[in-house]
C-alpha cells in the first residue's frame, strides 16, 4: 500500500479538522485567562508624555501614540500640541482632537511657573481649558504660597517635577519638593521623574513609596549613566531598575499617569518608544 495521502483522504482530514474547530475554540475560551492577558498594564495607567513627540505636529503625535497601544497622556505645552499661547478656543479644540482619537489627557506640562504671578495664573487657565486634573510644573520656590491659593481656586492639582542635580536651586530630587510643600494644601504634590531622581542620588522606587500620599504624576524613562548630564536611552537598555519602579507603583496602588517621557530621538522617537513600551509590557507580564 502507498503511505501517501490520496486526494480523498486529504479532503476527509480537512473536513474532520474543520468540524473540530468550534469545540477547540470553545475550550480555549473557557480556559481561565491570566491577569496579564486581561490587563497587560496590571492596573497601572501606563501612557506617554507628549514631550516625546515635541517635534511632531499634533496629528502625527496622535497617530504615534496610537501605534504604541497606550491611551493615557500628559500634554506638553508646545505650539505643535497645545500651548499657553493658543486661544482658549484653540486649546479646547486641540484637546478634543486627542479625546476623539481615544486618548485620555491626564495632565499638562511640564509648565514653567517661574515667571510673574500673572503668568503663573495663566498656567492654571491653560490647564482648565485643556480639561485636565493635574499640572506638571517647575515653579520657583517662593511661588508656593501663591500656588497654594490657586490650587484651591481652580481645584487643579500641581505635580512638581524634579530635574536632577543641575536643578540645585529648585528641586533636584522629589524629597526637595516634598520638604517644601508638606505644610501646604494637599493638592500640591509631585511628578517624580525616575531618571532625574536617580541622577540626584535617590532611589526612584523608594521615593515613590515614601511620597505616595502626594504623588500625582510620574515620568518613566531609562538612562545610560548617572551624573549631571541627562543621557536618555530606550527602556531596558539603561541602568534604571524599571522592575522595582513598576513594583513600587503597583504596591501603592498608584492611579495617576505613569507616562513615558522618551527624550531620545526627538525627530524620530516612535521606534524607541515602541521598544520601551513593549519592554514594560513584558516586565509587567512577568511580575
Amino acid at each position: 500500500m502507498n503511505n501517501s495521502f490520496t486526494r480523498r483522504d486529504l479532503l476527509k482530514a480537512s473536513a474532520y479538522a474543520a468540524a473540530a474547530l468550534p469545540f477547540i475554540n470553545l475550550a480555549s475560551e473557557a480556559a481561565p485567562q491570566t491577569a496579564a492577558a486581561t490587563d497587560p498594564w496590571r492596573g497601572l495607567k501606563i501612557g506617554v508624555a507628549t514631550y516625546t513627540f515635541r517635534e511632531w505636529p499634533i496629528e502625527e503625535t496622535i497617530k504615534g501614540i496610537q501605534r504604541v497601544g497606550v491611551k493615557y497622556i500628559s500634554i506638553k505645552n508646545v505650539k505643535n500640541h497645545i500651548d499657553i499661547s493658543h486661544t482658549p478656543e484653540e486649546r479646547k479644540r486641540r484637546a478634543q482632537m486627542f479625546r476623539d482619537a481615544g486618548l485620555v489627557p491626564m495632565s499638562v506640562g511640564n509648565v514653567s511657573m517661574r515667571g510673574t504671578d500673572d503668568e503663573i495664573r495663566k498656567g492654571f487657565e491653560y490647564a482648565k481649558d485643556v480639561g485636565v486634573p493635574t499640572i506638571v510644573c517647575a515653579p520657583r520656590r517662593d511661588a508656593i504660597p501663591l500656588l497654594d491659593k490657586l490650587v484651591k481656586e481652580f481645584d487643579i492639582k500641581l505635580a512638581i517635577h524634579n530635574h536632577g542635580p543641575e536643578d540645585k536651586n529648585y528641586f533636584p530630587s522629589p524629597y526637595d519638593a516634598m520638604d517644601l510643600i508638606s505644610k501646604y494644601d494637599k493638592r500640591i504634590g509631585l511628578c517624580i521623574d525616575v531618571g532625574h531622581t536617580a541622577r540626584a542620588g535617590v532611589d526612584p522606587a523608594a521615593s515613590i513609596i515614601k511620597c505616595k500620599d502626594r504623588l500625582y504624576d510620574v515620568h518613566l524613562k531609562d538612562i545610560s549613566a548617572l551624573g549631571d548630564r541627562n543621557t536618555p536611552i530606550e527602556g531596558g537598555r539603561g541602568i534604571l531598575n524599571l522592575t522595582a519602579i513598576l513594583k513600587a507603583l503597583r504596591k501603592i496602588n498608584y492611579q495617576g499617569l505613569a507616562g513615558y517621557e522618551y527624550e531620545k530621538d526627538g525627530k524620530d522617537p516612535l521606534a524607541g518608544l515602541a521598544e520601551t513600551i513593549g519592554y514594560t509590557k513584558g516586565l509587567l507580564a512577568n511580575s
